[in-house]
């Protein structure tokens, strides 16, 4: 069973917080992927996923894609969070939590889909020091 990229430690308002999720096999038929390509894409963090709603299901983030697929700035941004010692879940909430100083109105991630990747990296990096 996979484990890596996945939030297993659920923070209470983490569900509410992200908004939209997609199930592995919903995001598998968004991608045109086969369900198990999905899940090595969570474990190589080229997404975070969760454990949402009652039935405990592995979901990700929907603002996670765009028109194209993946947001190709997401895996760096993951990086970045990371080496600033965030986990998954810390990772997620910072994501989706409304920052008004952005760039883009919104939360980081809405700034990464605005185009603005340096800024919500050096905010991310800004948070390690």
């Amino acid at each position: 069973m996979w484990h890596a990229g996945l939030v297993t430690a659920q923070h209470p308002e983490l569900e509410s917080l992200v908004g939209q999720w997609l199930t592995v096999p919903d995001l598998a038929e968004r991608l045109g992927l086969p369900m198990s390509t999905v899940r090595q894409l969570i474990d190589d963090r080229e997404v975070l996923a969760a454990r949402i709603g009652e039935r405990n299901v592995i979901a990700v983030p929907e603002k996670f894609l765009d028109d194209e697929g993946i947001l190709p700035a997401l895996k760096g941004t993951f990086t970045v969070l990371g080496d600033g010692g965030m986990n998954d879940t810390e990772m997620l909430i910072w994501l989706f939590t409304p920052d008004a100083s952005l760039p883009v109105e919104g939360a980081p991630i809405d700034s990464l889909r605005g185009g603005f990747k340096t800024e919500v990296r050096r905010r991310a990096m800004e948070l390690a020091f």
